[in-house]
């Protein structure tokens, strides 16, 4: 069953030995992206825990920011409308410039999140298709006295052979919208020897963010033939 993911955040940690770059260092890259156009945070502040380039947003919740804290490099971008390819691309023109001012030998981890809406196709209550398409519920939340104003699945898949990382899945009716179902995947991957190049880190973003269109989206077609609405 056909479904049309909408992605409204990409969140990608990259964990280093401690030692954060200094301000001076992340303030030369502003000014450089912005000496070569076009640059992707117009802004450049410094917090009590690191240096933070971000941009402004309009909405509620909106986040649009690098920080560079003690021990990671952290990428948001929540409710801006970003792509993929476009998160992977300004984390990938970030990090590098970072990395020829402050050098790092490795990243010990990488924590990637993708988040994204689709709507079932046969309810039309995401709370609907979770509580009797999915979780099979009927008269049993009677014990509670009331209903749920959310429902939700949480799957964990450890790391195997083949595949060497694990991911976190959950699946929840959207409260903003309760057409939606709100979809997370958290891939946490393990070391990358910055020597042999960064190409590992945004694979990794793409690899994240396939396995919940790839495999969540088919999963989810299953329930959705439990016709109701």
């Amino acid at each position: 069953m056909h479904y049309t993911p909408r992605s409204i955040a990409f969140l990608c940690e990259l964990l280093h030995p401690p030692g954060a770059p200094s301000p001076e260092v992340i303030q030369r890259v502003h000014n450089r992206l912005f000496q070569d156009g076009h640059p992707p945070y117009s802004s450049y502040a410094v917090t009590p825990t690191g240096a933070v380039l971000s941009n402004p947003v309009g909405q509620p919740g909106a986040v649009s920011s690098a920080a560079f804290l003690p021990d990671r490099f952290q990428f948001r971008e929540e409710l801006t409308g970003i792509t993929l390819d476009e998160f992977i691309a300004r984390m990938g023109r970030i990090t590098s410039l970072v990395l020829e001012a402050h050098p790092v030998q490795l990243f010990t981890a990488q924590v990637v999140t993708v988040r994204s809406l689709v709507n079932p196709r046969k309810f039309r209550d995401s709370r609907e298709y979770l509580k009797e398409g999915m979780l099979g519920f009927d008269s049993e939340l009677a014990s509670f006295g009331r209903d749920p104003e959310l429902y939700g699945v949480r799957l964990v898949f450890p790391p195997t052979q083949s595949e060497p990382h694990a991911f976190t899945l959950r699946i929840e009716s959207f409260a903003n919208d309760p057409r939606s179902l709100f979809l997370e995947n958290t891939g946490s991957f393990g070391p990358t020897v910055l020597a042999q190049g960064l190409d590992p880190c945004w694979a990794r973003a793409r690899t994240t963010y396939d396995f919940l269109v790839e495999r969540g989206l088919p999963f989810l077609s299953h329930f959705d033939e439990r016709q109701n609405a």
